[in-house]
C-alpha cells in the first residue's frame, strides 16, 4: 500500500484561509509546494487544480516532468469547492470536461471530480442524483477516450448509498470513487461501513482523521476537525485492509482541511505525522500478507 498526500493539505499556505484561521506570513507558490513535497518521502500526490496557476501545455508538461522525476503516482483533482453544484451548473460541467484533457498531460490516469458540496446538502437529493448521473455518464465517455478514470468524491453532500448509486448509474469501468473518510463522518455515515460498500469502486482516497471541536455547534461542517492520522475517531487500519482486500493499486492520500484548534497553523507537522502513521499501516498490511 502506497502513501501520499493531497495538495489541499496546504490550502491555508496557498492563501485559502477559512474564517477563524490565521493568514500565513508568506503564501506558498506552486513551485514552492513542489520543493516542500519532495522532502516528505511519499509515493503519490493528488494535485488540486484550484492551486495550479496555469494550464498551458508547457506548464502542465513541467508538472509531469517533476512527477516523473520524483517517481510519484498522481491524481488530478477537479471540483473545489462546489463541483457541479448538484448538477445545476452547466458552466462548471464544461470546465470539468476541459480539465479531463489536462489530467493526462500531467501523467494522471485518475481525476477526482465533485458533484456537489455542503452548500447544496439540504436540497432534495433525488433530482441532483438523476442529473449528476447524466452528466457523469457523458463526461466518462470523454474520459474513457483519453484513458482517464473519473473518481467522484463525497464532498460533505452524499452518503455512501448515494455515491454507490451514482457509480451504478454511470456503470463504466472508468467511473468510480475518490473515498474521503472524513467527509463521510461529517454526514454521519460510518466510514468503515461506507468502505465496505465502495471499496471495489475506489480509484483514489482522501484520508482524514478527526475529532469533535466542543466549542463548535454540531451542525457546523467543521464540528469534526482534522488531527494527525491515528489521533482521531476513524479506524484507518480497517479502511486500508478493506482496500487491500479489493486489490487497490492507488495510494492513501493524507488530506487536511480544517485543523482542530489543538493543531492550528501546524499543517506541516500534521501532514508529516499522518504520513508516518499511514506508512506504519502499510507496513502492517505487508507483514500480515507475507
Amino acid at each position: 500500500m502506497k502513501v501520499g498526500i493531497d495538495s489541499y493539505c496546504f490550502h491555508r499556505l496557498f492563501g485559502e484561509v477559512y474564517p477563524g484561521q490565521d493568514r500565513p506570513e508568506k503564501e506558498l507558490s506552486f513551485e514552492g509546494f513542489m520543493e516542500k513535497v519532495d522532502d516528505l518521502g511519499i509515493d503519490g500526490i493528488s494535485l488540486e487544480s484550484c492551486f495550479i496557476p496555469r494550464f498551458d501545455d508547457a506548464y502542465l508538461a513541467g508538472i509531469k516532468q517533476w512527477l516523473d522525476r520524483s517517481g510519484y503516482d498522481s491524481v488530478y483533482a477537479w471540483g473545489h469547492p462546489d463541483g457541479l453544484e448538484g448538477g445545476q451548473n452547466e458552466q462548471a460541467f464544461e470546465d470539468m470536461l476541459r480539465h479531463i484533457e489536462y489530467a493526462p498531460k500531467i501523467g494522471a490516469d485518475v481525476m477526482r471530480v465533485v458533484g456537489s458540496s455542503l452548500e447544496f446538502r439540504f436540497l432534495p437529493h433525488e433530482p441532483q442524483l438523476e442529473k449528476l448521473s447524466e452528466l457523469f455518464t457523458e463526461a466518462t465517455k470523454l474520459a474513457s477516450k483519453l484513458g482517464v478514470k473519473l473518481a467522484v468524491e463525497n464532498h460533505i453532500d452524499y452518503n455512501s448509498d448515494e455515491i454507490l448509486r451514482l457509480v451504478n448509474n454511470v456503470a463504466s469501468p472508468n467511473f468510480g470513487v475518490n473515498f474521503d473518510s472524513g467527509n463521510f463522518l461529517r454526514v454521519l455515515d460510518d466510514p468503515i461501513q461506507a468502505m465496505e460498500k465502495l471499496a471495489p469502486h475506489v480509484f483514489a482516497t482522501h484520508i482524514k482523521d478527526m475529532i469533535p471541536v466542543k466549542e463548535v455547534p454540531v451542525n457546523e461542517w467543521y464540528f469534526f476537525s482534522c488531527v494527525p492520522t491515528g489521533k482521531g475517531l476513524i479506524a484507518n487500519d480497517q479502511l486500508a485492509q478493506l482496500l487491500e482486500d479489493q486489490g487497490y493499486t492507488g495510494f492513501l492520500a493524507v488530506e487536511v482541511d480544517f485543523l482542530h484548534p489543538s493543531y492550528a497553523n501546524q499543517e506541516e507537522a500534521v501532514v508529516k505525522e499522518s504520513i508516518k502513521e499511514l506508512k506504519n499501516i502499510a507496513n502492517r498490511l505487508k507483514s500480515g500478507n507475507q
